[in-house]
């Protein structure tokens, strides 16, 4: 059963010597959740840091080494935590997940991406299809009515995520959409508001604009479908969320729009402990593998969401993104196996070991 704490803390110190002779680049793994190749080495020999990659002021905006990248301090707090093995008593697992009344595979969901035409025509209705090949639940971003129609099709289990439209009446009439083409779910990204230069954002031309709780609460009451908020990252948007009667929250930070956000995995207990099961919780950003998967599982979250690291595959069609979602579960489950949980809802947090080393 899951109690959302460490039970055990494992901190592994380097010698004073060997962390002065160290930078913060030498602590990550050199994994984004764009790809799966480690950045490139900076040119100047002698000035260079360990292991050849760039320094934080060489970084570019799709160079992941930039200074601040929440994406590398996300990649690099996964690469902290430690799993104990428990091989006595254990058996083969189950992977199979129930959320808002319906059962799946596979907790490892899609994420709500976006304008995924650019990766390959119909990229997002792809990504839909190969969600409904892993029977698990998929996401759906900003897009047109029709887009959303056409991944509706295909039979996947969709939650469609709504901007934070400056004019509620788009938000509603949107939700209606979802709500007649037969989405799964419906919710809304809270984390696009704002443009990073003191002004409300415009995504696409259209004016966004952060959204009360009395605002969040309409929204909910607005629909028969579970209403998910996305972009939480603290306890402050957690408890309004809850207040207005949310039924999920995904942690994330979009994949970085702020830098130095706190990794969605290291919010999680906090946000955990005060949402004592009253909302489900997922977790977004730099999930690439099933180990990911188990150690945000094992630590309180209720599924996850896999998205850039599934987006190069979608050139390549339906069943290369469907493989890679498949293997990931098997490797959830095969970690599962390792550490005797049999089940989703048989994880335990004191297999979870955090080190600095």
């Amino acid at each position: 059963m899951k109690n959302n704490k460490f039970s055990r803390r494992t901190f592994v110190k380097a010698s004073s010597a060997t962390l002065a002779a160290m930078s913060l680049p030498m602590f990550l793994t050199g994994c984004s959740n764009t790809s799966t190749e480690a950045p490139a080495a900076a040119p100047a020999p002698g000035n260079a840091p360990p292991q050849g990659r760039p320094r934080p002021a060489e970084a570019s905006i799709s160079n992941p080494w930039e200074a601040g990248s929440a994406d590398s301090f996300t990649r690099y707090y996964f690469d902290t935590l430690m799993v104990e093995t428990r091989y006595m008593d254990a058996d083969l697992p189950s992977t199979k997940m129930n959320l808002f009344g319906e059962t799946f595979d596979t907790p490892i969901m899609t994420a709500a991406l976006s304008h995924q035409n650019n990766q390959e025509v119909k990229g997002m209705v792809v990504y839909a299809q190969a969600a409904a090949a892993c029977n698990a639940v998929h996401w759906m971003g900003m897009g047109e009515d029709q887009e959303l129609e056409e991944i509706v099709a295909t039979g996947a289990k969709t939650i469609k995520v709504i901007k934070p439209h400056e004019s509620n009446d788009e938000v509603f009439r949107r939700i209606r959409h979802a709500e007649s083409v037969g989405c799964f779910a419906v919710g809304m990204d809270i984390d696009h508001p704002f443009n990073g230069r003191g002004g409300y954002d415009r995504v696409y031309g259209l004016p966004m604009k952060p959204k009360s709780t009395a605002e969040m609460k309409s929204f909910v009451k607005a629909t028969k479908l579970p209403f998910v908020v996305k972009g939480v990252l603290s306890v402050h948007d957690a408890r309004r969320c809850m207040e207005a009667g949310v039924a999920g929250i995904v942690l994330s930070h979009h994949g970085g729009r702020v830098r130095y956000s706190i990794p969605p995995l290291m919010a999680l207990e906090q946000i955990a402990d005060v949402v004592k099961g009253k909302m489900k919780i997922f977790i977004d950003c730099g999930i690439v593998s099933g180990m990911d998967a188990y150690k945000c599982l094992a630590l309180g979250a209720d599924a996850v969401s896999v998205g850039r690291h599934l987006m190069p595959l979608l050139k390549e069609g339906v069943e290369p993104v469907a493989n890679r979602m498949k293997a990931m579960t098997a490797e959830l489950a095969g970690v599962m196996a390792a550490t005797g949980v049999k089940s989703l809802k048989d994880m335990d947090p004191t297999v979870i070991h955090k080190t600095l080393f």
